[in-house]
């Protein structure tokens, strides 16, 4: 399949409302050249990724929007725009590839608008988008709910935020300290020829210089070494592991934070790693198999405590509750078109039912580590506002001041062009039990 058409048929699908490119991309990379999948996957992502702008400009150059039923059509035409606007294929290869593609969607009209409206797009282009700069969802390239809510929360950060979100995100190592020091690792990394440098927050942390395939790191396939962002990274130092603790991981898939817990803890008494769906605890129990560790898989809704949890309280839970992933952008772009506005609110009602449900199962005396990658305060620092005001027992505990902005409650790290993903992280500790008859 051309790279082009495995793109449009991927993103149709994310335009449409039915899928993100997670789960849409795969699907159609196996009908692709091996030698053109790296393409495929960068027309998607760079299509998502600038998609404001993208579609802002075909807006002023169609006269009249797609149908619904014509999703392919549009998404083919976006990206064309990508290609002419955000990479260095030649303008009359972009042009003539793209529109070569309509044959395969047996709409033989969208041909010739598809050809004038590229070509329209060659010569008048850039005009056209310094026209629409003024808009500032067009100039930052975020969806216009998402950018007025970045401007509202963060007024002196947003244009940044945003900008990091733009950005190709760098390629974070995790080494596993049970097997490897970092400074050994940096060594080995650079007689590899593969130039690294230790993160700035994370002390298991390597950030390299450029990306490269997974295999082509020393050890990675005998588990020395994990692709994870640094802001995921904070979470084992954070908890204050020791041994013997029981250890709760909530909402774990896909198992970079339950591995790194282990790593860095060797002697707990367990560790349970929860997810609400089986099929994602595959990824789990393969990085687990990569790293020789063990956990206590278990699928289940974390809310639902009466069916999983054995009554032997926990010493530690990490709840990385589910979130709009607002800091992440830059790695699923596809977020500005899947998520909404009206999103937000129900995400922080379920992040505030998860940790009620789970605090009765913490011992007393013990750490409940919030973590999301949002960086809306409404999924953050008001959830942890709110738990305070209505769970007597409940205290916060001081974060260190090396990372993140410090909020009401907890920290907020921001997304950094050649750093950090965004993250948000309060920590909790049980002074008491909760008193009968009282829910949270």
């Amino acid at each position: 399949m051309n790279p082009r058409l495995a793109a449009a048929r991927a993103l149709s699908v994310v335009l449409s409302g039915k899928a993100s490119l997670g789960s849409s991309l795969p699907e159609v990379l196996g009908k692709v050249d091996a030698r053109d999948r790296g393409l495929t996957q960068d027309l998607a992502f760079g299509t998502a990724r600038w998609h404001p702008r993208l579609a802002g400009l075909a807006d002023k150059l169609l006269q009249k929007p797609f149908k619904a039923a014509d999703r392919d059509v549009e998404a083919l035409l976006l990206v064309g725009l990508y290609q002419l606007f955000h990479t260095r294929i030649p303008a009359h290869a972009a042009i003539g590839e793209t529109v070569g593609c309509v044959d395969k969607l047996k709409k033989p009209w969208a041909k010739g608008l598809l050809n004038a409206v590229l070509r329209r797009a060659q010569r008048e282009g850039e005009a056209m988008l310094a026209e629409l700069e003024h808009d500032p969802v067009i100039r930052v390239a975020h969806p216009r709910w998402l950018q007025k809510a970045l401007k509202a929360h963060w007024p002196e950060h947003w244009e940044a935020i945003c900008a990091a979100n733009n950005a190709h995100p760098p390629m974070i190592l995790r080494i596993n300290r049970r097997q490897v020091s970092r400074d050994a690792y940096l060594a080995e990394l650079q007689a590899a020829g593969i130039d690294a440098h230790p993160c700035e927050f994370s002390e298991d942390g390597i950030r390299l210089v450029a990306p490269c395939d997974v295999h082509q790191l020393p050890g990675f396939a005998e588990g020395r070494v994990s692709v994870q962002d640094e802001a995921a990274q904070l979470a084992a130092s954070l908890l204050d592991l020791a041994p013997g603790q029981r250890v709760l991981d909530a909402c774990c898939a896909p198992g970079g934070k339950t591995c790194h817990l282990l790593e860095r803890e060797p002697q707990l008494a367990g560790l349970i790693a929860l997810d609400l769906e089986p099929k994602r605890l595959v990824r789990v129990r393969e990085n687990l198999e990569r790293l020789h560790l063990q956990a206590e898989l278990v699928a289940d809704d974390a809310r639902a405590t009466e069916r999983w949890w054995d009554g032997k309280p926990f010493q530690r839970i990490l709840l990385d509750a589910p979130c709009s992933a607002t800091g992440v952008i830059r790695r699923h772009p596809d977020i500005k078109l899947t998520r909404q506005a009206d999103d937000i609110a129900p995400l922080a009602t379920l992040q505030g039912e998860m940790l009620d449900a789970l605090w009765p199962t913490l011992d007393v005396g013990g750490i409940l580590l919030y973590a999301t990658c949002s960086v809306l305060p409404t999924e953050n620092r008001e959830v942890i506002g709110a738990f305070l005001e209505r769970t007597p027992g409940a205290r916060e505990l001081d974060l260190p001041d090396g990372f993140g902005l410090q909020q009401p409650h907890g920290r907020q790290l921001l997304p950094q062009e050649s750093g950090h993903d965004g993250f948000y992280y309060a920590k909790l500790i049980k002074i008491a039990a909760q008193p009968r008859g009282v829910s949270g």
